[in-house]
């Protein structure tokens, strides 16, 4: 296994934001195993040993695994006693009264308490944890924290400054004539804009094309409306970045998809590329061939 090896043995009380935490953990690059079996351990060891790629994990252990609770420990241990390894043990609290709020919330019973009162499988369980709470490395209490802050927690013990994830924006063009984005953030609908699909010379050209760019960008209101939606654009991501969200999907629609939708994406992707690690994607550029065009 390669050097420098970094684990993290996520547990705690059911309902405490162990999700959460394993999504955040995803984003800052660990491989996350979610109901690791301790007993598993040492196949698992073996399988990770020649992936020299993989070497921040996150295992998640909760209440699926409850018959190996006593086992977490040792896993810890174990993993310690190898040098080379970096382990925290973090262990996810929450009081009694948010988490029975949260079982009512999502109208789950409680995995000790199938059939009876939520509050007694939560003291059932404090109990069952007491010894692992007292050797965790890091308890966060989650009662008065939303997932964003839970989030944020995460990020602020646990982001090194190698980490290559961050926020970043990705930007689509797209034709509304074959279907909306679906995992579009934000939608503007370009179609205002003149169409040169009425040009003959620019029929088959795409927004790529400097003639084409030229056209859209020089039509009258162009340029007004696209400072407006850079401005909104540039005021909405702070906010966006600040509720904790790893990334933003903006898709500009024209008709087919090849011309203004393309134009705008490409200037709008260019200007923010200034401050924010940006993608771009033409979904509907490669139609003109097939269906004519915008």
């Amino acid at each position: 296994m390669a050097l420098n090896n970094r684990f993290v043995i996520i547990t705690g009380m059911s309902g405490a934001g162990k999700t959460v935490a394993a999504q955040s953990f995803e984003d800052l690059g660990y491989f996350v195993v979610d109901n690791m079996p301790p007993t598993l351990l040492p196949k698992f060891m073996d399988l990770i040993s020649s992936e020299r790629e993989i070497n921040r994990i996150a295992l998640v252990v909760d209440l699926r695994s409850q018959v190996f609770y006593e086992e977490i420990l040792d896993m810890n241990e174990r993993l310690k006693e190898d040098t080379k390894n970096s382990v925290d043990l973090i262990f996810l609290e929450s009081s009694d009264a948010k988490l029975v709020s949260r079982y009512k919330e999502s109208r789950r019973s409680h995995p000790l308490a199938r059939n009876g009162r939520v509050i007694d499988g939560i003291r059932q369980e404090r109990d069952l944890l007491a010894n692992i709470k007292k050797a965790a490395d890091l308890v966060v209490d989650t009662t008065n924290l939303a997932p964003r802050q839970l989030r944020e927690e995460i990020f602020h013990n646990f982001q090194s400054t190698t980490t290559t994830t961050s926020f970043h924006v990705e930007v689509m063009s797209f034709g509304f004539k074959y279907g909306l984005p679906l995992d579009a953030d934000i939608v503007m609908d370009v179609r205002f804009l003149p169409n040169p699909y009425y040009d003959p010379k620019m029929r088959y050209e795409t927004g790529l094309d400097k003639d084409v760019s030229d056209f859209v960008m020089q039509s009258d209101g162009a340029h007004e409306f696209y400072d407006k939606l850079h401005d909104l654009i540039e005021f909405t991501l702070p906010g966006y970045k600040a509720e904790g969200k790893s990334s933003l999907t903006i898709a500009i629609g024209c008709t087919g998809g090849q011309h203004r939708s393309v134009t705008i994406a490409e200037k709008l992707a260019s200007d923010l590329k200034e401050k924010y690690p940006v993608n771009i994607t033409h979904r509907d550029i490669s139609r003109i061939k097939q269906k004519g065009g915008d």
